[in-house]
């Protein structure tokens, strides 16, 4: 009991409680601060003590002024005409360069692509049409063939190029691109390893040879000569009697009137001369086009020949035989659009075509099946095939079929 001082004592009141606790938050809150104080001061004290860090920025080289920024522009602007912009006599220049290497074999791959720049940018005009026109046909006469593999792949990228550029040509012109159009693009279209190529490139000589129309007796005559030389060696001779008749009809003027004055007496006659040589103008003009017409026909002809030779030499290729037997038989059943030397070259061609045939379903390969192709195995088969009534089964139907059918 003399240990327990308290005792006896009634318990603390709540108020006391209270403010024993007030007490000790407000001590704990003076040592918070203090602390604070002392951590705030320290690290004011070590920002001061350390230096400030450096940008990277900073370290970067300074860009050079430009002393002058519109000039910069100007040139670039400059430079940009230059480039597209180009005058008429420039591309006139161009093209006559082209025309000059274009019959290189070496420098014909850069002198193509070249050609095939001016057509993407539109340069080939009315104006430019001529030289255009004196490229490709620079090309044509080289002495390496369109058809050669190593020009093989430019010559059709720009004779495929050129049909944009067609529209500025004349009407001579025009025929002239088709009968090259001819050589460059659809022959070489048929050494192609595609299938699909071979065969849409197959219809497309289909549909050219019927567009032919049927050869005349004049055509088998005019084929053996060359039209476009007689025609030059004519105009030669017509425009050397049309001198020398000129120089002789003013000598006689002037001997028959050596004071002029047959021009003071009003004459009659004008009228008709004028007449007269404006149907002469007409006539001469009609009688060129039918000519023209003539050339574009032959060389035509020629073209469709020469792809029709070229497809025939891939026989050896199976999945080429189905496609050529189709065209070769296309061009025998019209013969007649051609000449009499190309009908020879038709018939043999068609002749050779038809002993490979037998020649096939005769022989055996290795295998010992018939050495035949997919269509003419079908054609084979179902040539026997007799169909019923059903249009369904055929005679060769099992038993169920036809139970099951009634």
């Amino acid at each position: 009991m003399g240990d327990n001082l308290f005792e006896g004592l009634p318990p603390p009141s709540h108020h006391q409680q209270l403010q024993g606790k007030e007490n000790e938050e407000e001590e704990g809150k003076e040592g918070n601060q203090i602390s604070f104080s002392l951590k705030t001061s320290s690290s004011s004290n070590n920002k001061e003590a350390s230096p400030k860090p450096v940008l990277k920025s900073a370290l970067k080289r300074p860009k050079p002024t430009e002393s002058n920024p519109e000039a910069a522009v100007q040139e670039k602007r400059l430079r940009f005409k230059m480039t597209t912009d180009a005058s008429e006599t420039q591309v006139i220049e161009a093209m006559q360069k082209i025309a000059s290497h274009i019959k290189n074999p070496t420098k014909f791959s850069k002198a193509s692509k070249l050609a095939i720049q001016l057509i993407q940018a539109g340069s080939v005009k009315g104006g430019t049409s001529e030289h255009f026109f004196a490229i490709l046909e620079a090309a044509m006469s080289s002495t390496t063939s369109c058809t050669d593999p190593s020009v093989r792949g430019d010559y059709h990228s720009l004779f495929s190029a050129a049909q944009d550029a067609a529209e500025c040509l004349n009407k001579r012109q025009k025929n002239q691109l088709t009968v090259w159009t001819f050589r460059a693009v659809m022959a070489n279209d048929f050494l192609t390893d595609d299938s699909f190529v071979f065969s849409k490139t197959a219809s497309k000589l289909k549909d050219a040879i019927c567009s032919l129309p049927f050869a005349t007796e004049d055509d088998d005559i005019d084929e053996a000569a060359t039209l476009k030389d007689e025609t030059e060696t004519g105009n030669d001779e017509d425009d050397k009697k049309q001198t020398i008749v000129e120089s002789a009809e003013e000598n006689n003027k002037d001997e028959s009137d050596p004071f002029g004055l047959d021009a003071l007496i009003p004459s009659s006659g004008k009228k008709d001369d004028r007449a007269k040589g404006r149907k002469d103008v007409a006539t001469k003009s009609r009688k060129d086009d039918e000519e023209d017409t003539k050339i574009f026909l032959k060389s035509k002809r020629e073209a469709l020949i020469s792809c029709l030779e070229i497809a025939a030499r891939r026989y050896k290729t199976p999945w080429c035989q189905t496609v050529i037997d189709i065209l070769v038989k296309h061009a025998f059943d019209n013969v007649a659009r051609f000449t009499s030397q190309q009908r020879d070259a038709i018939e043999k061609l068609w002749a050779s075509v038809r002993e490979q045939q037998i020649r096939r379903k005769q022989g055996k390969s290795v295998t010992g099946k018939l050495d035949v192709n997919a269509f003419e195995w079908l054609q084979q088969k179902y040539s026997t095939e007799k169909i019923s009534i059903r249009h369904s089964v055929g005679a060769s139907g099992d038993r169920r079929c036809q139970q099951w059918l009634g």
